[in-house]
Parts: C-alpha cells; sequence; structure tokens
C-alpha cells in the first residue's frame, strides 16, 4: 500500500474481486468505476460502502474489512469512503483481494500536487488522467498553474485578448535555458471555461479539489502582452516571453488593472468552486514600480513606506476582494515578507525555515519547500539524466521531509519548463510523488519498509501506463525534451 495506512491485522483467505461484483451505497457509481466492476454486478460478493457515527476518522478517514464473502467500508464522509476504495484498489491481485481489516486517517488535510500548465499546454486528457493518478495515491488537491510569463491558459470571457494572444508564443527554448538555443516552433492552447468545469466535475467525484492559480502581480507578461495597458510602457508592447526565468514587467498599479484582476478573479471563482484561490505573489521585480511617476503617486495615496511595498498592497487587493467572493487567497512565501492579511495561506517555497516564518506570523501554511518537494529538479547527477532545472533531488531525500506539526499540508510541484511531454513529465514525477504522498499522508514513515511497498506498487504503475523512472537505475533510460 502506498501511502502507508495507519494500522492494519491481516485475515484469512480472499474477496474475489471480479467484474461481477455488487456495490452498495453512498459513492456506489464511482466506485464501480474505479474498481472496473459491471454497472449492474451479478457475481457472488459485495461491497458495502456506509456512513458512520465516528467522529475520530474526521473528514477522511475510513475502516475497511474484507472477509471472503464480502467488503465493508465505512467513514464519517464521503471522502473518507472514497479513500477506502482506493485501498481496496491497491489491494486488488489476480487472485482477489486479502482478507483483513484496515483502519486510516491522513496526517495532513492539504496533500497537494501543482502542475504547471502555463509553460506548456497539457490536454484535458492529461489532466484527467493525473487526477486519476493523484486519487490512487490520497492526493485531495490538484494545484494548476494556469498562467505566467510564457503563456494565459484561462479562457476570461470579459477580456478575450488573454487567450487569443496570451495564449500563444512564438517558440521555446532547446535545451537548458541557458545555451540560448529556441526550436523556432509556435507553442499555445488554453482551457475554456466549459472544460475547466468538466475537469473540476471529474476530480471532485474523485476527492480531488482543483485548486486554480492566476499570477499577479509579477509572472504576468503574458498577460501584459496581450493588454498593454497593463503594464508600464503601452506604446512599446511586450510579446509572450519565448525563454525561461523571471520577466522584469509586472502590472501597473493603476485602478483599471486592479479593475482587470477582480474581473479576472470573479470568472476564475464562477468556475472553480474551491474554498481557496493561489494568486501567486512570487519573484516579483519592483524596477518597474521604481521607475514610474504613476505608482509613485500609488505609494503616497495608499500611505506605503516604498515602491516595494506595491507587492505587499496588490495582495491585500486581490485578498480582499476573494474575501468578498467568500474565498481565501493562497500565496507564494515570498508575500510574507510585504505584510499579507492573516487570513492569506502561505506556500512556502524557498526553503524550510519558511514554513517555520509563515508559523510564527499566524498563517495557514503549505509546505512545499524547493529541497524536498520541487520534482521538476533532476533525481540524481548521472550520466543519461535528461535535462532539468536543477537538482539532484533524490527519492530519498523526498520520502524524508517531514513537515512537521502545525502546517495545513503539504505539496509536490512540477513546474513545466523542461516536462514538455506526458514521457517526461511522468519521468520526473514517479515514483517520487508516491514518496510525497505518504509523507503527506502517512504518520510514520520507514524507507527501507517503502522500499519494498514501492516495489510491489510499481507493476499497478506499469498497468495503468505511467511512464516512470526506474528505481536504481542511474541513466539507463534516456528521456529527452
Amino acid at each position: 500500500m502506498i501511502p502507508q495506512v495507519a494500522s492494519s491485522t491481516p485475515g484469512q483467505g480472499l474477496f474475489p474481486l471480479d467484474r461481477g461484483a455488487r456495490v452498495r451505497g453512498p459513492h456506489a457509481g464511482t466506485a464501480r468505476e474505479l474498481l472496473g466492476l459491471a454497472a449492474d454486478g451479478e457475481g457472488p460478493g459485495e461491497i458495502t460502502l456506509r456512513l458512520v457515527d465516528d467522529a475520530s476518522l474526521g473528514e477522511e478517514g475510513y475502516t475497511l474489512t474484507v472477509a471472503p464473502e464480502g467488503v465493508q467500508i465505512g467513514a464519517a464522509g464521503v471522502a473518507g469512503l472514497r479513500w477506502g476504495v482506493q485501498t481496496l484498489r491497491q489491494l486488488g491481485g489476480p487472485g482477489g483481494v486479502p482478507c483483513g481489516t484496515v483502519r486510516d486517517v491522513p496526517r495532513y488535510a492539504w496533500r497537494g500536487v501543482m502542475i504547471d500548465v502555463a509553460r506548456w499546454w497539457r490536454p484535458v486528457s492529461f489532466l484527467r488522467a493525473y487526477v486519476d493518478l493523484l486519487a490512487l495515491h490520497k492526493f485531495n488537491v490538484l494545484h494548476l498553474h494556469l498562467t505566467d510569463d510564457q503563456g494565459w491558459r484561462f479562457e476570461v470571457r470579459g477580456h478575450p485578448r488573454l487567450t487569443e494572444v496570451g495564449a500563444h508564443r512564438a517558440e521555446s527554448p532547446a535545451g537548458h535555458a541557458r545555451e540560448g538555443r529556441f526550436d523556432g516552433t509556435p507553442h499555445g492552447g488554453f482551457y475554456t471555461q466549459r472544460e475547466l468545469r468538466d475537469l473540476v466535475d471529474y476530480a471532485a467525484a474523485r476527492g480531488v479539489t482543483v485548486v486554480p492559480e492566476i499570477e499577479f502581480p509579477g509572472h504576468s507578461q503574458a498577460a501584459i502582452a496581450a493588454c498593454p495597458w497593463l503594464g508600464h510602457s503601452p506604446a512599446e508592447p511586450v510579446e509572450v516571453r519565448t525563454s525561461w526565468g523571471i520577466s522584469s514587467h509586472v502590472l501597473n498599479v493603476s485602478d483599471r488593472a486592479a479593475g482587470f484582476a477582480r474581473d479576472v478573479l470573479d470568472e476564475l471563482c464562477d468556475v472553480f468552486p474551491s474554498r481557496f484561490v493561489h494568486i501567486g505573489g512570487d519573484e516579483v521585480r519592483g524596477d518597474e514600480w521604481a521607475a514610474s511617476p504613476d505608482a509613485a503617486r500609488r505609494v503616497t495615496s495608499a500611505g506605503l513606506a516604498g515602491p516595494a511595498a506595491l507587492h505587499g498592497w496588490w495582495g491585500r487587493l486581490l485578498a480582499d476582494h476573494l474575501r468578498g467572493l467568500g474565498r481565501r487567497a493562497v500565496a507564494w512565501d515570498d508575500m510574507l515578507d510585504h505584510d499579507p492579511p492573516e487570513d492569506m495561506v502561505i506556500m512556502a517555497w524557498r526553503g524550510v525555515d519558511r514554513i517555520d516564518a509563515a508559523l510564527r506570523a499566524g498563517h495557514d501554511v503549505v509546505a512545499a519547500p524547493h529541497t524536498h518537494t520541487y520534482l521538476d529538479y533532476a533525481e540524481s547527477d548521472a550520466p543519461g539524466e535528461p535535462v532539468s532545472i536543477a537538482g539532484p533531488l533524490p527519492l530519498e531525500t523526498v520520502y524524508g521531509f517531514d513537515a512537521g506539526d502545525g502546517v495545513l499540508g503539504m505539496q509536490a510541484q512540477l513546474w513545466g519548463e523542461y516536462l514538455p511531454t506526458r514521457e517526461r513529465f511522468d519521468y520526473n514525477a514517479f515514483p517520487r510523488l508516491c514518496a510525497v504522498a505518504e509523507a503527506a499522508w502517512s504518520s510514520g514513515r520507514d524507507l527501507g519498509d517503502f522500499t519494498r511497498r514501492l516495489t510491489a506498487h510499481l507493476p499497478l504503475l506499469d498497468r495503468l501506463g505511467v511512464g516512470y523512472r526506474r528505481p536504481h537505475d542511474e541513466g539507463a533510460r534516456h528521456v529527452h525534451l
């Protein structure tokens, strides 16, 4: 089992999990789909899902009892029933499911994976496939990074140029960005609001909440290319960024730009029902604000200490608007240095120390330090590894990360610059994503035991078509950009 369950007791015999097994209770339809069962099973076995009055299970805990004649899954809420089904799914083998009992409760409430679709647009079929993989490993958040300097992927009906212009770039880097080579091939794509609503519904049925991210006020060159009035030199328009790295272009601080941001968030919240909305806030270059008379006037009118404080001005403006929509803002920990509102959730990425800093400041925290959770980093520095932005970040280091007590949860990041294809994405994601899953769900960990269970788990990934990196096989497979 991955992640490891809280407790289990083996029994005698097997439950014959075949297509004819019957399913009864809440969530039965999705359970049949996940288990590959017939819609109207007529076999001898029965799987019963039931809600129970057991506060100790919390919102996502469950119990699982497997006997030769049937399976019982109990939970205090539907979320727990879903995770019980995923455990049953993993336990199933050619001969059936081993009998026994399981009691399981997650450690953290937020168990997330960030997928960057701004650098490379990915088809909805890719996202659905990853929703299924996340649910299998009991992740409950898909953080969707929808916009950046290199592309805008979210349809905003009130500002159609964002996708007409901002969703397309002339070319992309070839090889590592520091080489300065480009492929000469245009790249583009975006998601309609209908497509994203369908994805949200698909994910919700599997216990996964889609948390959208729109980058403000930095990483906004694609938006400024589409709407030059958002930038500082409308008479000198910029193009959607073709190189990786951080753009110096940031949103200006005009009332019109603020209104634009509110418009985007209004449409975003109409599509995504998630309580949490990520507003970015990282790697903001303030040179344009420092040189802008309009920014100086905003500094004075808002009573700010200087141009750098406009970073926090943007954060508070966006958080206030989201609060009015019944949502909570999430931001990267850069915002922590700029007087964020108390109810802003901080995603701590710049180091483990940022987790403690955000907690001391009184914020809810999602632990996402690049030193342990950036799976776009190469797993090793052995010859034959494909080009990556940084690394190495071995499986053992990922598995050994403990986010500690008091955090809302933890999250893996898969930034897209060097992961343009499904093959390359799978290679970086797995099996390290299995290690993150266990670190986020399970209270106790043992690397040796995990390695043994991972070996038994890999054939399931094979059956699901996941092109994972083979453990302890340095450089044996060559995956290229």
